[in-house]
C-alpha cells in the first residue's frame, strides 16, 4: 500500500493493478465506464481521448485539486491519464503508470524530465443532462 495522505491510499503490486477506473471509484467514488482501445494503436487512442463522450463528463480547470484527471502527452496529441494528488502543499504530483516500472507519482518536474507534457487538468462534472 502506498500512503499519499490521510485520504488517500492506493493498493497496487504491478502496474497493471492499478487503473484510474478503480482509484476514481473507490477513493472520489466516481463511476466511470470501460473505454477499451487496442494496445499499441496511438491514433485510435488519440482520437478515444479527443471524442470519447465521458470527455463531456470533466470540465478543463486551470488549478488541479485531489483527484482531478491529468491528460497527458509525449508528442502532438494526448495518449495518457493520471491522477492529481496532493500529499501536502509542497508535495503535489502525478499518479499514473509507466509500462516496466509500474505506479508512480511524480511531481511537474519529475514529469517534464520523464518527456511527458500537461495537456491539462480535468475535474468531473459528471452527467450535465
Amino acid at each position: 500500500m502506498i500512503r499519499l495522505s490521510r485520504r488517500v491510499n492506493i493498493r497496487c503490486k504491478t502496474w497493471v493493478s492499478f487503473n484510474c477506473k478503480s482509484t476514481q471509484k473507490h477513493h472520489f467514488g466516481r463511476n466511470l465506464p470501460d473505454i477499451p482501445v487496442a494496445e499499441g494503436n496511438l491514433k485510435r487512442l488519440a482520437l478515444t481521448f479527443r471524442d470519447h463522450p465521458e470527455r463531456k463528463r470533466w470540465q478543463l480547470t486551470d488549478t488541479p485539486e485531489q483527484g482531478d484527471a491529468v491528460l497527458m502527452r509525449q508528442s502532438r496529441h494526448p495518449i495518457h491519464v493520471g491522477i492529481w494528488i496532493t500529499i501536502s502543499p509542497s508535495e503535489q504530483g502525478v499518479l499514473h503508470c509507466v509500462k516496466g516500472n509500474g505506479v508512480v507519482f511524480q511531481n511537474m518536474a519529475s514529469l517534464k524530465l520523464a518527456g511527458w507534457q500537461i495537456e491539462g487538468f480535468y475535474r468531473f462534472q459528471g452527467d450535465t443532462r
